[in-house]
């Protein structure tokens, strides 16, 4: 009787032991060390600081301007996924011949690692061989201009690598369930003499909004959460203008040694995403019907 009883908990016992290890213990160890000065380089300065890491952040320009950028970022990038990933699902959606090459294509970008996507666009803006180079041909920049570079072209030439990697997540979602929308009601929509417009607001977007709701959250955490495209590609510049939160994170703790430091802007920094995940989800009443 006691081994029965007990066994359902052997079972998941090696789960909920990965789960303390890799989940659990990282992120309270990050809680903890918000609350530390600790820097291995200057280990007499290491010491309990309470809220003052938390004091000094309150106070830091790069901070404030990282986390404005970071607003930013998130916005137009999963602004723009959305609308193209919504425009990619409708049109591989409709039969014609040559639809599944078409739609191999449209996904694979986003099967590419995100490092190799940064070295596709790299040498796209490369100034010498790449799009600087044509841009410099009709007149439009001087030559050995990199449009990452520049603080005005810096932003969008990275959210143009972006929006390619990212958009046909939104289109793969989105896709599936359009494939489960009857076409009856399309052709009934059509004999009451419906328009595109409002068979798209009154039968598609009702089928496809809660994936188009978790589609948008997954990607607004992603975003917000980016590293390696913009660490890589701009490395959070020029002039810090590309710098989002996380990555002003990376620069203080790997960088510069602040753990300490780097772990309460990571705090924050989780503060933010639990709060906007909770708004956001109740906002869009998720998971109920409307």
């Amino acid at each position: 009787m006691n081994r029965t009883k007990w066994y359902p908990y052997a079972l998941i016992a090696p789960a909920a032991a990965l789960v303390l290890i890799f989940l659990v213990y990282p992120v309270g160890s990050v809680f903890y060390y918000s609350l530390q000065q600790y820097n291995p380089t200057f280990p007499i300065y290491n010491g309990f600081v309470g809220l003052g890491n938390f004091a000094d952040i309150a106070a830091d320009e790069k901070f404030w301007r990282s986390l404005g950028f970071t607003f930013q970022w998130v916005v137009v990038e999963v602004g723009l996924q959305f609308v193209f990933g919504m425009v990619l699902a409708l049109l591989i959606n409709q039969a014609f011949k040559g639809r599944g090459i078409v739609r191999s294509l449209v996904f694979t970008p986003w099967a590419v690692a995100g490092i190799l996507t940064t070295t596709i666009w790299l040498l796209i803006y490369n100034p010498t061989t790449g799009l600087g180079r044509y841009l410099a041909d009709m007149g439009l920049v001087q030559y050995g201009t990199s449009l990452l570079s520049g603080e005005g072209t810096a932003f969008w030439a990275a959210v143009l690598a972006e929006l390619w990697k990212g958009a046909p997540f939104f289109a793969i979602l989105i896709l599936a369930d359009l494939q489960s929308v009857p076409q009856d009601l399309y052709e009934s929509a059509e004999m009451d003499g419906a328009g595109r417009i409002r068979k798209f607001v009154s039968i598609t977007w009702p089928h496809v909004r809660q994936a188009v709701v978790i589609a948008t959250l997954l990607r607004a955490v992603w975003e917000f959460n980016n590293v390696d495209l913009l660490f890589t590609l701009t490395g959070g510049g020029p002039a810090g203008s590309t710098t989002t939160l996380p990555l002003y994170v990376a620069q203080t703790a790997i960088f510069d040694r602040e753990f300490g430091y780097g772990s309460a802007l990571t705090v924050i920094a989780f503060i933010i995403l639990i709060v906007f995940t909770v708004i956001y989800l109740r906002a869009n009443r998720f998971g109920r019907e409307n």
